[in-house]
């Protein structure tokens, strides 16, 4: 997988002679690998740079020129020797990733103008082909099933560090590369906080946990969360449970491409908030997914772009009651032309262990 192309018909609108690719996520939507290297390209050529640990990799899979730092030419050398032959006056950057220190050591040494154009990836990652979409889809059903596994071990004492490290197993063996971020569980009172660290606290009958997990495959993340009952619960959780529910149906049902996210936002508050817990919900409906967890376009108050085609955006309203219990319920979605796509399969029903 590559991107280049893709990246090298962008440079006029950003009014660039070639862009520089440094970041991580940047590389790996670039030239389709994870190492520690730089890519460099033209409308007509390409420059994939690295060292010693990574170049077999790169020569096997990279489709670009592949060049290895060594002592006589180190990555400086090799990125103006590419910006003096192709005549490289304009030099886009990824600023929204690159340190102050990186900045300054690159402005000083290439052969270019430094010009911000992060928008220039980040714009590109924020609509997923067919390729992205598929391993997207595969990465939720790993995470589908690891949850499908995780109801038959949630029960009265055993430890949110324990489930925690079930559902990074059940993941694991089911073919994830690794785990998109470190699993949130929260029980009991612990539900009440959106990022809660799971402890040592253990689980008891007649209280919620919140599991919020999910994988990368082939590079791209999933993400979802569930929240259970373990035991007989009150109807105040339940009520607060539907509410959730409600919300985020109504979110997933207003999301299709070209509606600005603060509208998908709104339309799911709303709901929580015209039943009487408005407070109670602080952060944003959702953010998109890929190659990182938290990408862009994102679905909360500020944020008024139009999603595009192909966005994979979290749905994921919840409601925090400080010191008692929390209910977050989430699924990725993507934006189609005409509606959505949902592709998290796990029950959302109250689910009563």
């Amino acid at each position: 997988m590559n991107h280049l192309s893709q990246i090298a018909a962008k440079l006029p609108e950003f009014h660039i002679d070639a862009m520089l690719v440094s970041s991580e996520p940047g590389e790996f939507y670039a030239v389709g690998m994870h190492g520690e290297g730089y890519a460099i390209l033209t409308a007509e050529k390409s420059r994939y740079i690295t060292d010693s640990r990574y170049i077999e990799v790169a020569n096997a899979s990279v489709d670009a020129e592949v060049c290895m730092v060594d002592h006589a030419r180190n990555y400086t050398a090799l990125l103006n020797e590419f910006i003096d032959a192709h005549g490289i006056k304009t030099l886009g950057i990824e600023d929204g990733y690159m340190s102050l220190s990186q900045y300054n050591s690159l402005k000083k040494e290439l052969h270019a103008e430094l010009v911000p154009a992060n928008g220039l990836i980040t714009g590109l990652r924020a609509s997923k082909d067919e390729e992205e979409f598929a391993r997207m889809v595969k990465a939720q059903e790993i995470t589908d099933a690891a949850f499908a596994e995780i109801l038959n071990f949630v029960r009265p004492g055993v430890t949110e560090a324990e489930i925690a490290a079930k559902l990074v197993y059940e993941m694991l063996r089911r073919g994830a590369d690794k785990v998109s971020f470190d699993p949130i569980v929260a029980s009991g009172p612990n539900g009440s906080k959106p990022h809660a660290i799971p402890g040592e606290r253990k689980v008891q009958s007649g209280e919620f946990v919140t599991m919020d997990f999910g994988c990368k495959y082939l590079g791209y993340c999933s993400d979802m969360t569930r929240t259970v009952a373990v035991g007989a619960i009150d109807e105040d959780k339940k009520r607060v449970y539907e509410t959730v529910l409600a919300a985020q149906k109504a979110g997933i049902a207003a999301s299709k491409a070209g509606v600005p996210g603060v509208e998908i936002h709104k339309t799911a508050a709303k709901v929580i908030e015209e039943a009487g817990y408005g407070r109670f919900f602080g952060h944003g409906y959702g953010h998109s997914v890929g190659i990182e967890i938290h990408e862009s376009p994102n679905a909360n108050t500020r944020d008024t772009t139009p999603m595009p085609v192909g966005a994979m955006v979290s749905a994921e309203p919840g409601i925090y009651i400080p010191g008692q219990f929390g209910v977050r319920i989430e699924d990725v979605v993507r934006m189609d032309r005409d509606g959505r796509t949902d592709i998290t399969h796990s029950p959302k029903e109250l689910i009563i262990l």
